[in-house]
């Protein structure tokens, strides 16, 4: 244990600054003698994970690969979840990650600020996709195919439940909705899944493009104005969409 943690301080001595050290570097910014610095830096440059030119040495680019296997085993939610918590400080409201299934979101990562809604919401919580605004953010991508067959899913007799008296049931309503949402980019929902409550969300895309999740902020009415509400946290909310993205993006 005590050689990897030499080992490990001796890459650490490189940084944005530090790009290239000679052995006399090493050993000081480790505090290891130039013997044990000496023998970690040639293991290294063995192993490739550091080159030399016979004085200074620098890191390769097979380090990457470490920091690969660690991104590689994350899951959405280990992704999302931190961007989530420095979005709800951000705007001081609760915040979400979900995947569309069958016809409803699931949530898969949640940092909740205060309970916004009479159900509770956690982890696994359920709501049907076409009232919600993370639903919507998604489904504004589907193929047309995908999209007529979750439609005759949520609607077999031709209307979508009312969930509030402000929640649209008209298939063709929630069509132009979703074109709507494709044009600008992010989707609203106001009071449709519960009375007194708006959600703004962006689509979540992976590495190849494809839209797997959206993420969320919601806020009760009494926050103000749409406009007000969408001020506030639209540019915090893509902000974190686009970070999110970038993140899973490197999982490739």
């Amino acid at each position: 244990m005590q050689s990897l943690e030499r080992g490990l301080a001796v890459i650490r001595a490189f940084d944005g600054d530090r790009r290239s050290l000679t052995l006399s570097d090493v050993a000081r910014e480790t505090g290891l003698s130039r013997a044990s610095a000496r023998r970690f830096l040639h293991t290294l440059v063995e192993l490739g994970y550091v080159a030399t030119d016979g004085r200074a040495f620098t890191l390769r680019p097979a380090l990457l690969e470490l920091g690969y296997a660690y991104l590689s085993s994350l899951t959405l939610p280990d992704i999302a979840t931190p961007h989530l918590e420095k979005l709800s400080e951000r705007v001081s409201e609760s915040s979400s990650v979900a995947v569309l299934d069958g016809a409803d979101i699931v949530y898969v990562a949640r940092v909740a600020t205060r309970r916004i809604m009479s159900a509770t919401i956690r982890v696994g919580t359920r709501f049907p996709a076409y009232a919600t605004s993370m639903g919507r953010a998604i489904l504004a991508h589907a193929e047309p195919a995908v999209l007529d067959a979750y439609l005759a899913r949520a609607a077999p007799s031709g209307t979508l439940a009312a969930l509030t008296p402000r929640t649209i049931t008209d298939p063709e309503d929630i069509r132009a909705a979703l074109a709507e949402v494709r044009g600008q980019g992010w989707a609203l929902v106001d009071q449709e899944l519960e009375d007194g409550l708006r959600s703004v969300a962006a689509p979540l895309r992976d590495g190849t493009g494809r839209v797997v999740a959206a993420v969320n902020v919601s806020a009760p009415v009494r926050r103000g104005e749409i406009a007000e509400i969408l001020r506030h946290v639209l540019p915090p909310l893509l902000k974190a969409a686009a970070a999110i993205e970038a993140d899973l993006a490197r999982m490739r």
